[in-house]
Parts: structure tokens; C-alpha cells; sequence
């Protein structure tokens, strides 16, 4: 090549290069969650949130959806609802493809990340620490064994320790035909359902149906639990029964990605406030009037 010939491709050369140095850095970005300066400098936290019991009922109804409304006003920007599934949710705020692996995960590859904060009635479990750092706990929880009302199978009667109910609950799986949901605070890995002689079943709807699906018989139990519970005895009286506890007391959270420490920490700053301020407990209360039953110290100002 003549030096005529190099200084005539210069331009092209470096055309090429600046075009492959944006595609790298908007791939980055892609998979890249937003921080809290980032989120103020672009106007809108995105809350991604799935269809779910009182947590999701709609863009604009629901106990997080109220919650992340006050945050985002808290933090002076605009909000903006994303509704995702569980198969999607964590990959959404991670960037991150993975596999449940036991109690842990293995990363598969990335993704886009579409959202800022899940918010979600989002179960705090071993597996979902390594992707995702919680807020401070914002929802009490339990996994339950729930049956159709006329079911022959009779609750347990409490004993005050809670190991003691979980085995007293177990004793009643042996036989009975038990729905589940995996990836989801209802996977029957966490509850080593076939030890226990259950006839397990992957639920294919969502989270919302497994109480009316024990209704119409598809199985004769399944496991729920405490804010899905909450409101399926609501909205079907006198249709179902808790049988008892197949987990210990658990708590939920906001999720947010590793890489959003501000973030997080202004979300934790406003919570506290918000709770202190008796908004949450009147949220609570709309959302989950029959709560305070069970939890009558939980939303205490």
C-alpha cells in the first residue's frame, strides 16, 4: 500500500474504529444496572415488578407499586412501572442469565437490563443473595400447606415452636398431591417434598392461580405462601384451609443489583422513614387487612 493509498483510508479506519467502540460501549451499558446518580440524571426509576398477589395488581395498584411510587418522588424523579415474569425478573435488574444450581447459581451469560429496583413481594432466599443485595425487610412471610376446605386433612395444632410445626405439617404430605412453582419462593427444592412422600407438581400458571387451581381440583394441596394466602382467604371464603407451615418465618425485600450500593442505601434511608411516618401500616392495612391477625407488631410505627 503507497502512502497515498494509507492517508486516503485513514478516514475509513477510523470511522470502523469509533463504530465498533459505541456498539462495545452501548453493549455495556445494556448490561449495566443504573446507579442512583444515573437514575437522577435520567429522570425515571424503572420498578420491575410481577403480577402478584397485593404486592403487583396493576401498573398503578398495589402495595410496591405505591411504595416505589413514593420512592421515586422521594428521589425527585419520574416513575415508571415494567411488569415482568419470575422467569425474567432477577435477569432484568442483573443483566445476568444463571442457573439455580442447589443452594446457589452459576452465570450463564448476560442480558439487558431493563429495570432499576424489583419490587415484587420478592422472598429473601440463599440462592437470590448471590445475584441480587436486599433492602431491609419489608414484608413478613411463610411458606404454607394449603388445601380445599373439605378436605379431610386437618390443621396441625400449634405447639409455639415453629421445627415442631414444619414436622408435624410434613406428616400430612405423604400421598397427597402437592402443587409447586420453581425458581420461586414455592420450589420444591427448598422443601424436599418427595422425602416427605408428596406427589409433587409444577404448577404452569401463575402464582396467582394456585389457590383457585386446589379449588377446582386440579390437586388436592398446594404450597402458598403467607400474602398469596392472605388474599386467596379473602377472595375465596370459606374455600380453602391452612394446613400449617412447610418453612420457617422469612421475610421479603426489595431486590437491587449488586452494582447499586447508593442506590440501596437511599432506598433503606426513605423505608425507614416511610414506615416511621405510619404510611406503610396504612398501605398494609389496605392491601393485607387480614395481616395484622397474624403480624400485629410487624408494621408497628
Amino acid at each position: 500500500m503507497t502512502p497515498r493509498n494509507s492517508v486516503k483510508l485513514w478516514p475509513l479506519f477510523l470511522f470502523a474504529f469509533v463504530c465498533m467502540l459505541s456498539v462495545v460501549i452501548i453493549a455495556t451499558k445494556g448490561v449495566l444496572a443504573r446507579d442512583l446518580a444515573d437514575i437522577r440524571a435520567a429522570g425515571t426509576l424503572r420498578h420491575l415488578g410481577v403480577p402478584y398477589a397485593g404486592f403487583i395488581i396493576s401498573k398503578d395498584q398495589g402495595l410496591d407499586v405505591e411504595i416505589m411510587q413514593a420512592f421515586a418522588k422521594h428521589l425527585g424523579v419520574d416513575y415508571e412501572f415494567i411488569a415482568t415474569d419470575w422467569v425474567n425478573a432477577i435477569q432484568s435488574l442483573t443483566g445476568k442469565n444463571f442457573t439455580i444450581e442447589g443452594s446457589g447459581v452459576a452465570v450463564t451469560g448476560e442480558t439487558p437490563v431493563t429495570g432499576d429496583v424489583l419490587a415484587t413481594g420478592l422472598t429473601i432466599l440463599g440462592w437470590r443473595k448471590a445475584l441480587l443485595n436486599f433492602s431491609s425487610p419489608t414484608f413478613p412471610t411463610q411458606v404454607w400447606l394449603v388445601v380445599r376446605a373439605d378436605s379431610s386433612l386437618t390443621p396441625i395444632v400449634p405447639t409455639g415452636d415453629t421445627n415442631k410445626d414444619i414436622t408435624l405439617t410434613r406428616e400430612k404430605l405423604n400421598g397427597l398431591s402437592v402443587l409447586h412453582k420453581a425458581g420461586t419462593c414455592l420450589d420444591p427444592r427448598l422443601f424436599n417434598l418427595d422425602a416427605a412422600g408428596a406427589k409433587g407438581s409444577e404448577f404452569p400458571g401463575s402464582l396467582n392461580d394456585l389457590a383457585p387451581a386446589v379449588i377446582i381440583g386440579d390437586a388436592e394441596a398446594t404450597l402458598l405462601d403467607v400474602p398469596d394466602a392472605m388474599v386467596a382467604l379473602q377472595k375465596y371464603p370459606g374455600k380453602i384451609k391452612i394446613i400449617g407451615p412447610l418453612s420457617s418465618e422469612q421475610e421479603m425485600a426489595v431486590g437491587f443489583a449488586k452494582d447499586q450500593p447508593e442506590l440501596l442505601a437511599q432506598f433503606n434511608t426513605f423505608f425507614a422513614d416511610f414506615k416511621r411516618s405510619g404510611r406503610l401500616a396504612e398501605l398494609v392495612n389496605r392491601y393485607y387487612p387480614m395481616l395484622n391477625r397474624y403480624y400485629p407488631a410487624y408494621f408497628a410505627n
